[in-house]
């Protein structure tokens, strides 16, 4: 859905030696005791102006990961659904087909990353900064994937969907392995609220940057017509993306390694807690009944569908619900841009909003908004192109900007998880693995969905070069096309209201200020 969004030298999850008291709050340059003086205070607001134009090393190292799999992915969860169904001609069945493997693989391979990355001996699986470093080349190899084919396909070749099937597999795979690292960690760089909203703060400025690849994606290749552009830009973003994740696995950091407790010391002290299946079994139940988790999982699945319903379509609805003759070619690509750019501005600007009214509230706002919007639109109705273009655009920006947030919930989860067991180290790894095992379907469900209900009104037929279907049919396709652009936000929107509003942990931004 990431949001969201690390690294980490040499801490496993289990290899933190210490109880949870001693893993909270801790001082920072950034706290300062109250003084009494003028001198005092004039010197606390030049300290805090200081610290604020510093750039924070272990922040923008995390960071770096973001800006290289914000390149990939963005670009990647735009084109790839056009390219097979209009370029590759791919037939629904083996469309569907992809879908449901990728949906069983993506689901299951979080949690088992998750497991092998908490608690296997291996460097590259059990160091947060090496899972980055040795899995950067081949997430970057595995984004080219779809870009070229491996023959030139005719409508419903076999090939195309085993192509699909491999493409979509070993992206997530290996999208799964860096990035679920960098979420562990995310929770281990530190417990402080101040700093978890410090390393949103960088993530947004380096998912900004890198959303930027389909604005100059659509500029470069004219929105994926001429494909030989696309291709040498998708060699290019796999270049930098991979350059990016590099310099993460090199110089990022967690706050047990900033404490100089070293690895091999943790690992001995925690020798005798490798985890079997079963304790793995029992510490996901005792995840699972946890009433918060399981109400921002519910949330989270709908806000993942969502997502990737915004992403996969956007391009496909705005070609036939807004004539070209309306919006040019250039005004498209920066309109698709600006669904990927504008997310982490607005995120960026709302970080006072964050640390005053704090992510629940923010989080819960924004389902109004997408309700209320999409019930606007569809009173409006179809004919006013512009607002419907706005409305396309602003839907997206809303629901990528929010679910950049979810970090800060799941990380609150961990910490509640630690303090409720008396964990001697936070499940990070099997929190977000868990919550992607039922989230992660939805990314495979919303297009198969989708794709069956638009090819029930001719859809299929539009790229056929022979039939030339009446046209009357595709009056039918754009009312669908429309219901769906106004029914399916307002109907995610009601549903997240009602399971987001029991979420307990709603002042987690005031408990840190203590």
């Amino acid at each position: 859905m990431g949001s969201v969004h690390s690294r980490y030298e040499g801490a496993k999850l289990k290899q933190r030696g210490r109880s949870s008291g001693t893993t909270q709050h801790r001082c920072t340059p950034q706290v300062f005791c109250p003084t009494n003086t003028d001198a005092e205070e004039e010197a606390h607001a030049v300290g805090k102006m200081k610290l604020a134009l510093e750039i924070h090393p272990n922040a923008l190292a995390y960071s770096m990961t973001t800006l290289g799999a914000g390149m990939m992915n963005s670009v990647f969860n735009f084109y790839y659904v056009k390219l097979f169904l209009n370029r590759y001609r791919i037939s629904e069945v083996a469309f569907h087909q992809a879908q449901v493997v990728f949906m069983i693989w993506n689901a299951i391979n979080d949690p088992l990353f998750g497991y092998i990355q908490d608690n296997s001996k291996l460097p590259c699986c059990s160091r947060r900064q090496f899972s980055i470093l040795y899995g950067a080349p081949l997430y970057a190899l595995a984004f080219l994937l779809p870009w070229f084919p491996w023959r030139h396909y005719e409508e419903g070749d076999w090939l195309s969907g085993l192509h699909l099937i491999i493409a979509l597999c070993a992206f997530d795979g290996l999208l799964t392995f860096v990035l679920l690292a960098q979420c562990a960690l995310f929770a281990e760089i530190s417990t402080r609220h101040e700093s978890r909203l410090q390393l949103i703060k960088y993530n947004q400025v380096a998912t900004l940057i890198g959303s930027t690849s389909v604005l100059f994606c659509g500029l470069i290749s004219d929105n994926m017509e001429n494909f030989a552009y696309f291709q040498a830009f998708a060699v290019l973003i796999a270049a930098l993306a991979t350059a990016c994740m590099y310099y993460t696995g090199k110089y990022s950091t967690s706050q047990y390694e900033q404490r100089g407790i070293p690895a091999e010391n943790a690992d001995r002290g925690n020798g005798d807690r490798a985890l079997s299946w079963s304790s793995v079994i029992s510490l996901t139940k005792q995840i699972m009944t946890e009433k918060n988790f399981v109400f921002f999982v519910t949330m989270n699945f709908f806000q993942v569908f969502h997502l990737a319903f915004c992403n996969n379509f956007m391009m496909i609805f705005a070609d036939n619900l807004i004539p070209k003759d309306v919006l040019s070619s250039s005004l498209r690509s920066i309109m698709y841009g600006a669904g990927f750019i504008c997310p982490q501005c607005l995120v960026l600007l709302s970080h006072a909003s964050l640390k005053k009214f704090g992510y629940y509230r923010i989080i819960l706002f924004s389902f109004y908004f997408e309700g209320v919007a999409a019930a606007v639109m569809f009173v409006l109705g179809p004919g006013h192109y512009h607002l419907l273009a706005f409305y396309l655009t602003t839907n997206m920006v809303i629901v990528q900007a929010s679910f950049s947030l979810f970090n800060l919930p799941l990380a609150d989860i961990v910490d509640a998880d630690l303090i409720k067991h008396k964990r001697r180290s936070p499940l990070s790894s099997m929190v977000f693995g868990t919550n992607a095992l039922f989230t992660k379907p939805a990314q495979s469900l919303a297009p198969m969905l989708v794709v069956t209900i638009l090819n029930q009104f001719g859809y299929e037929n539009l790229n056929n070069e022979v039939a030339q279907p009446d046209p009357s049919l595709f009056l039918g396709l754009h009312d669908a096309m429309f219901y769906l652009v106004c029914l399916v936000p307002l109907c995610i929107a009601v549903v997240q209201i009602l399971t987001w509003t029991p979420f307990s942990i709603q002042n987690s931004h005031m408990t840190a200020a203590h």
